[in-house]
């Protein structure tokens, strides 16, 4: 049996989570295949190249150069002079086991075409840069010697490959790729090539997450997912290629209602598809998902961006994500030397604190079955209900929607009973005077 509580003190897990074979997209096997993904909740997003350089985002700025003062020259010499020489990755996995994340998804490569891994395919990469080392093959392995969960960022579009567009214009006049050339064939041949390498020489990788831009449906989508399967068959893959896979991929903004199987949402511009039923669905409509998000509002490290979310607005970020079923990817962008600015380490040690306390309401949780409220937010886990409080009301707590019957309640934080009254389909729930911890306040409901 897997000791989370001894893993997250230690990072040494007393079992490791079995293999499955690969099940087919709806099976019955589906469950299980997903088990982790669903237990973990929270994972850290890592975006980091040489763009870091100039506190820029990735690759955008060559795409639509708008206000980002550097040119397309500038930003792909930029390699020529990165060097993190304070790159530590066990570092990352400590803030990251700090935070209370499960889970870490790295930028192998982004649009940029810069390979942060040594593939044989390529000269714009990490050890072509005065650093020289394989980033990738340090974090890969120090989160197998840490059992740290390590999925790889890969994006399909690729504005340094001559198969993916005509390298001889800027980027900015055909960033979108152009699959009508000829040369479109060999570009595809060399993603299934790198992803081979992703997939062969850096262990377990548990999630390849796509990010694939407008008409993902140029990539092929089912061939890479065949190789995936192939390479890895426990691989999870999101929906970023042209195909829903195992889960969708919000970005920068949480849904509203529960996501169920009839919504689809586009990766590139993070729209939804059809619309959301609201209220509770079956299991068997729910889609998995997951929403990421930036700590201020650049993916990469900048150091002009002060626009911090604060901690209690990520934790209650979180909550919101959790209690709608999903898994919350919060995003660092690493330093040029390689160190995480403070201002990421505070946040996520703040959100690591109230994990310590209230993370029984978030790991291995799913939806609750009350949505909609302002004052509260719902998670279930078998018999119990967690009730997360973002504003404490100044009477008794009533709660509609609590079916089954309640047999105690206490605050999970520090065990104190609530008293309780459940009649008529309403609960009336007495909280402290002076609710503990901050941030949010969490009762588990424990129910027969």
């Amino acid at each position: 049996m897997f000791d989370r509580r001894r893993f997250l003190q230690t990072g040494v897990a007393t079992a490791s989570l079995p293999f499955l074979p690969r099940p087919a997209f709806g099976s019955t096997l589906e469950d299980e295949h997903t088990a982790w993904f669903r237990e973990a909740k929270f994972g850290m997003f890592i975006h980091w190249g040489p763009y870091s350089l100039r506190s820029v985002e990735a690759s955008w700025p060559i795409m639509q150069p708008g206000n980002w003062q550097i040119s397309e020259a500038e930003y792909r010499a930029l390699p020529q002079r990165f060097n993190p020489v304070h790159y530590d990755p066990d570092h990352f996995i400590d803030l990251a086991r700090t935070a209370g994340q499960e889970y870490m998804v790295f930028t192998t490569k982004h649009h940029d075409g810069f390979c942060m891994f040594d593939s044989s395919y390529t000269d714009y990469k990490i050890t072509n840069t005065p650093y020289k080392k394989d980033i990738v093959k340090q974090l890969s392995d120090a989160c197998a010697r840490r059992n740290m969960k390590l999925g790889f960022y890969y994006s399909p579009p690729d504005l340094h490959h001559p198969g993916f567009r005509d390298t001889t214009k800027l980027a900015r006049d055909n960033w979108n790729g152009q699959p009508e050339r000829p040369e479109w064939s060999s570009y595809l041949a060399y993603m299934q090539l790198q992803l081979t390498e992703l997939l062969t020489r850096y262990g377990d990788v548990r999630v390849v997450w796509f990010d694939g831009l407008n008409h993902q449906e140029k990539y092929d989508g089912q061939r890479f997912l065949d190789l995936i399967h192939k390479l890895q068959p426990p691989t999870l893959i999101n929906d970023r290629i042209g195909l829903t896979a195992d889960y969708v991929t919000p970005e920068q903004f949480i849904p509203k209602s529960i996501p169920t199987k009839d919504v689809r949402m586009r990766g590139a511009d993070s729209s939804i598809q059809g619309e959301f039923k609201g209220g509770v669905p079956s299991s068997a409509d729910f889609q998995l998902w997951e929403t990421c998000m930036t700590i201020n509002e650049t993916w990469a490290y900048n150091i002009h961006d002060t626009k911090f979310k604060s901690t209690q607005d990520l934790v209650r970020g979180l909550v919101e994500v959790t209690s709608r079923g999903g898994n919350f990817l919060l995003n660092i962008g690493p330093q040029p030397d390689g160190l995480i600015q403070p201002e990421f380490q505070e946040r996520l040690q703040g959100i690591g604190e109230w994990m310590a306390l209230n993370g029984e309401s978030i790991y291995g949780t799913t939806f609750g079955p009350i949505q909609g409220e302002v004052a509260y937010r719902t998670t279930t886990k078998r018999n119990d209900i967690f009730v997360h409080v973002f504003d404490c009301p100044s009477g008794p707590l009533q709660i509609k929607g609590i079916k089954p019957k309640i047999q105690s309640a206490h605050m999970l934080a520090t065990g104190q009973p609530i008293t309780f009254q459940q009649a008529d389909g309403e609960v009336r729930l007495t909280l402290p005077a002076q609710a503990p911890g901050k941030h949010v306040h969490v009762i588990r409901v424990i129910t027969s």
